[in-house]
């Protein structure tokens, strides 16, 4: 039997300062390949080359990968400004309704930083545009200097519900994570449960309540290591199960 296709939402690049590409992190690849077991395929960012209805169909599962560029404001109301960074329409137009399509399917999806901000929008949440202008909240930001592995490097605990959906998932109450965003929730959307949360109350961890099938966000990287991680590798062995089970039940 040929293994599930699990298509993972790209983001669009320059090369040159002139000529566009669409990629993703070999990470996110290597993760999907490796622990899900699963035939990784970039998606081009953008809806009107790759509308929902056929990569529904063309795949088993998603994995919406974190991005520089952020969800713009005026999805969940709001007015743009100058703090809330650079904006990647043509995301937005994709991935927010393929996430609700996906969560009326009941088909697999795994949100990543960006995605699980497009999570929450998705579901009519909204965000801040920058965590750490808050009052008591930490500086959420991937390091300006250092190697890879000191901008990946696990950094703050995460407190999950005891007995809830991640909990359950990591056989913990409490794990330990990276952190490589600027934006984070604001008002989660309708149905949406903030299952984890960082020691300063941002949440980090993000499920929809009654969703049909596997479909779970979170605000830091799995992606780093994922194989070597006690953390990642659960996450994503969980996500694949439900991408195989998705695949056999077609």
């Amino acid at each position: 039997m040929s293994r599930p296709v699990v298509g993972i939402i790209g983001n669009p690049h320059l090369i040159n300062s002139e000529y566009l590409v669409h990629g993703a992190g070999e990470m996110n690849a290597w993760a999907v390949r490796d622990i899900c077991d699963a035939l990784p395929v970039i998606i081009p960012p953008d809806a009107l080359l790759a509308p929902v209805a056929d990569l529904m169909e063309a795949c088993d599962g998603f994995v919406f990968t974190g991005g520089r560029p952020n969800v713009h404001p005026k999805e969940y109301g709001e007015i743009l400004t100058d703090g809330h960074g650079d904006m990647d329409e043509a995301r937005d137009a994709l991935a927010l309704p393929l996430i609700r399509a996906l969560v009326e399917r009941g088909q697999p999806y795994l949100a990543i930083c960006r995605g699980f901000q497009e999570m929450n929008v998705a579901m009519g949440g909204s965000l801040y545009p920058e965590i750490r202008d808050l009052p008591g909240r930490d500086n959420h930001r991937m390091p300006p200097d250092g190697t890879l592995a000191e901008k990946f490097a696990l950094c703050h605990d995460v407190t999950l519900t005891p007995g809830g959906v991640f909990a359950k998932v990591f056989a913990s109450d409490v794990v330990r994570t990276n952190t490589l965003h600027g934006q984070g929730i604001k008002q989660p959307g309708q149905r949406i449960v903030v299952d984890g949360c960082a020691h300063d109350g941002t949440p980090e961890a993000i499920y929809v309540q009654d969703a049909k099938g596997f479909g779970l966000g979170v605000q830091w990287h799995p992606e780093y290591r994922a194989s070597e991680d006690p953390v990642s590798r659960p996450l994503f062995a969980a996500f694949g199960t439900a991408v195989h089970a998705w695949c056999s039940a077609r």
